[in-house]
């Protein structure tokens, strides 16, 4: 079983997970996916969506730069529910950096 891995918005409220290379929102909508295999995720047409930041943060950096198309990933399916983790402690987020809006 893949470990998940919990992320959070600014105000600390856990707005979607990660499990192997893939990121849902927290009822299991696949948002993206990870194609370099590091903390940048793209969203399925392959277009950038955010950074994991600190481990635990998910945030859209607007001084992000293009790394290439890394192409189309084919959705996941529905992953389970990951169970609700606690509440984070708000931290702001890095400048140049802003949440994600993700319809929890």
């Amino acid at each position: 079983m893949e470990d998940v891995q919990y992320l959070f918005d600014s105000a600390g409220e856990w707005i979607a997970f990660r499990k192997g290379k893939h990121l849902f929102a927290r009822m299991g909508d696949w948002l993206g996916w990870f194609p370099w295999d590091d903390e940048e995720a793209v969203d399925p047409s392959g277009e950038y969506l955010g950074t994991v930041y600190l481990g635990d943060r998910l945030y859209r950096f607007a001084n992000h730069k293009y790394r290439g198309y890394p192409g189309r990933a084919k959705d996941p399916g529905y992953p389970g529910y990951p169970g609700a983790p606690d509440h984070a402690e708000a931290s702001a987020p890095p400048a140049a950096a802003y949440d994600i809006e993700i319809e929890v």
